[in-house]
């Protein structure tokens, strides 16, 4: 049986990680590790200043004290646990992971950590504001592991899905896509500490830029699925040339 590892971003108690591993224990062997608290927006950063400590939590998922997303999967990978997973499974993301989202998402990192050290990996999300249908989202990726147990991946890549917040009957299906972009998000939140010092809150994403046809965005806000494949290669290519030429003139 193939053997999973699931992860998030949101801590070992969120909900969209109970439900992924209601949906993917019938389909092989699982093992949770999980941040011990909310850590979104941690992107792939990595704990090296200090060591991390394991511990189980009463529902039965493993946690790391202060870790990140990619810290978890990249000691459940390298050794933590007794045997290698076979893929790594990210979320249920309580909120989208769509456009530029998926530079600061812990949920895509640890996909990312996983296809790093080579696994098939997958980020899910619910997008929606208020994330009632967490069961969606699960049947969902599901279906999707199985999919991508039975076709290999392109090195280096990983799968970043959007689900709609909606019933399971009233998705509409599923379409391949790719990011969006959103404007810049330039709001600060001042506010004051109790000694009355000044703080800072960093504000909400900012609003939809390009959402267009084939975009996630999109996608999502007609009651599709959205699949979006991501590469870890984060060259320019096209660019080289372009930057040899310009670096000749310097």
């Amino acid at each position: 049986m193939p053997r999973f590892l699931l992860s998030n971003d949101d801590g070992y108690l969120a909900p969209g990680l109970a439900a992924l591993a209601e949906a993917i224990r019938p389909l092989g062997d699982l093992e949770v590790l999980a941040p011990e608290q909310d850590r979104s927006g941690a992107s792939n950063s990595l704990t090296l200043d200090r060591p991390l400590r394991m511990r189980t939590g009463l529902n039965g998922f493993h946690y790391l004290v202060g870790g990140t997303p990619t810290d978890c999967v990249h000691l459940a990978v390298t050794g933590i646990f007794a045997e290698t997973p076979d893929m790594v499974v990210s979320g249920i993301n309580r909120g989208a992971n769509m456009g530029d989202d998926v530079l600061y998402s812990g949920t895509v990192a640890a996909a990312t950590e996983g296809r790093f050290l080579g696994l098939p990996a997958m980020a899910v999300s619910l997008a929606g504001r208020d994330c009632t249908h967490f069961s969606t989202a699960a049947q969902v990726a599901a279906k999707l592991v199985i999919g991508v147990l039975s076709h290999t991946l392109p090195a280096d890549t990983i799968l970043n899905v959007n689900v709609p917040d909606l019933p399971y009957d009233e998705i509409r299906g599923f379409e391949v896509t790719r990011l969006g972009r959103r404007h810049k998000s330039d709001m600060v939140i001042p506010a004051a500490d109790p000694r009355g010092d000044p703080v800072y809150w960093i504000g909400p994403s900012g609003r939809e830029a390009d959402a267009g046809p084939g975009t996630d965005f999109d996608a999502v806000r007609r009651g599709y699925v959205s699949i979006t494949p991501l590469d870890l290669d984060m060259t320019r290519y096209n660019f080289l040339e372009g930057l040899s030429q310009w670096l000749l003139r310097c």
